[in-house]
């Protein structure tokens, strides 16, 4: 090789590593933006004056759009170009926070985050499939380490940024700042990114989409507002847009019974349309690709358990300890640093001594040391040097597991459909957050509620009393205990209030890691194939591999 010819070459992975700078910033764009909004939740309500109704749309209302879109954007990226939908989704999100941050109702900031959702979900996967056409061999492990982390890591760097930026300025700047990071989003994928698509230049199925969207947005909705407005009769009222439901009946079944029938009727369509050569969303042939069907089972596992602290952990740490949201934010850094040193750890020592699906368990296996002892130390009065070094810990597995897996369930897949496994990979993981936040949750609330009512009981109080007060700690998720404590009238009762949510608190951290050794279990099923990792990762097995996909995509 010429002296010219290797500098072209070393510019161009030069210009491969700033690219994925740009790609990872784009990541925390998304996932800073869905924690951010929880820490300036009180604030906009008080400036906007939200309704429960409204603060609860707008919470929600970007994650259902998020997770029922996910497998369209990135079908849709394969055909059009995955650099062109990844600048898409940049530009709506950030036009989306700039209409969020102007916001003067309730009704606005809703409409702005049901935008979001879309540019959130068409960045996302695009990311993914981005980093698995770009990247090959020990350099894609790295990248996929350096994405997985920044996930990681901005689940915890976004309460301390929403806390400072809502404190020290306003909750519109949550929204606001957005925008210049959006413009170096943009400025960088279009200097070092290259464009990737399919050779696949058929049209989209519109109506498979509709079904998909369908399905995947019912079943978010019936797993996140179980708990809210009931498994089966309804506990509160409803409304969605202004109409007010009347039934007896929860509209979680109803919800669950349409993403059964969309999604039956989705899957029996796709498969008639692939067997006559019709377009469809996607085919379920990457399915018997064995690392992606064992993968996405372990990766829905795993999301499962993983982010169930995150749910927990900071209503506890200022409820029950009495933090503010910026010193909630100061503790859950560790999980941020560990995460992020988890890519340096991947990239120069792990990569070279052990194949990633090793790497995912050792990771998964760090998660569980990490959530259960989480659970082993909470109480009233755990100091927050007991918290940090499993909080570290913790985001080191997070960092470890969630980009190995990644490339693990991906790996097989050809280059050319990256955007259509990445969409099913990040849908997988959607359903498996929204399970687990269900799940966890549940038992959360659950048993603050059983444990306080009991110990309540015990003290003699009347029984009309002990109901108001249990009814106001489940339903403010822990906020209503440090009035409690101000109120001379219930000090006495403060200290059960706090001793029940942190019972609730330990057994929530210890069912997170309950899933997590689940999720590990399912990881025993990724091994590896003699001879095509080994070809992997040698010059010209990333074209090998893509013409030869189906027929060594075999079980």
């Amino acid at each position: 090789m010429t002296q010219h010819s290797t500098a072209t070459a070393r510019g161009g992975d030069r210009r491969r590593w700033f690219g994925l700078v740009a790609i990872s910033i784009a990541v925390a764009l998304i996932i800073v933006d869905s924690t951010i909004v929880n820490v300036a939740i009180p604030n906009i309500v008080d400036d906007l004056d939200l309704t429960s109704s409204q603060v609860q749309w707008v919470q929600e209302s970007y994650t259902l759009v998020f997770a029922a879109t996910l497998l369209i954007w990135g079908s849709v990226a394969d055909r059009i170009g995955r650099r062109r939908m990844l600048l898409i989704g940049v530009v709506v999100f950030v036009l989306a926070s700039g209409l969020a941050a102007i916001s003067d109702s309730g009704g606005a900031l809703i409409g702005a985050r049901i935008v979001q959702g879309f540019g959130g979900a068409m960045i996302l996967p695009t990311t993914l499939s981005l980093i698995n056409a770009g990247f090959t061999g020990r350099d894609r492990g790295v990248a996929f380490a350096i994405w997985g982390s920044t996930i990681g890591g901005m689940v915890a760097v976004g309460p301390l940024l929403g806390g400072w930026l809502t404190t020290s300025f306003s909750w519109r700047y949550a929204f606001g700042i957005n925008l210049p990071l959006g413009l170096l989003i943009v400025a960088g994928v279009l200097l070092f990114v290259d464009e990737s698509s399919s050779k696949r230049r058929e049209r989209i199925d519109l109506l498979g989409a509709a079904l998909s969207a369908v399905t995947f947005a019912t079943l978010a909705f019936g797993l996140i507002e179980g708990r809210t407005y009931g498994w089966w009769s309804l506990r509160k009222p409803f409304d969605l847009g202004g109409i007010d439901w009347s039934l007896s009946i929860s509209p979680v079944p109803v919800a669950f019974a349409v993403t059964l029938v969309a999604g039956a009727v989705f899957v029996w369509r796709t498969l008639r349309r692939t067997r006559a050569g019709k377009p469809t969303l996607f085919k379920f042939d990457l399915f018997s690709i064995t690392s992606f069907r064992n993968g996405n089972f372990a990766a829905m596992i795993v999301s499962l358990g993983e982010f169930g602290i995150v749910l927990s952990l900071p209503l506890w740490l200022q409820n029950v300890l009495g933090y503010t949201a910026f010193q909630t934010g100061l503790v859950l850094l560790a999980l941020a640093i560990g995460s992020f040193a988890a890519s340096g750890l991947s990239a120069s020592v792990l990569a070279n001594r052990m194949e990633p699906p090793a790497i995912v368990r050792v990771g998964i296996g760090a998660e569980i040391i990490g959530v259960a002892g989480l659970g082993l130390v909470i109480s009233p009065s755990t100091s927050w040097l007991a918290i940090v070094p499993f909080l570290f810990v913790y985001g080191l597995g997070v960092g470890l597991a969630t980009a190995q897996l990644t490339g693990v369930v991906l790996v097989d897949v050809p280059v050319e459909r990256s955007g259509e496994g990445s969409g099913l990979q990040s849908t997988a993981r959607q359903v498996g957050s929204a399970l687990g936040i269900a799940i966890l949750g549940t038992v959360l609330f659950t048993i603050t509620g059983s444990q306080l009512q009991n110990k309540l009981a015990d003290s003699g109080l009347p029984s009309t009393a002990q109901t108001q007060i249990v009814d106001a700690v489940v339903e403010s998720a822990g906020g209503a205990i440090p009035g409690l404590a101000k109120n001379p009238a219930t000090a006495a009762v403060a200290p059960i209030a706090e001793q029940a949510f942190s019972d609730a608190t330990r057994a929530a951290a210890f069912t997170a890691s309950g899933f997590l050794v689940l999720g590990l279990l399912a990881s025993l099923s990724l091994g590896e194939r003699k001879g095509k990792r080994r070809g992997r990762h040698e010059p010209g097995a990333e074209a090998t591999l893509v013409a030869g996909a189906d027929a060594t995509a075999v079980p």
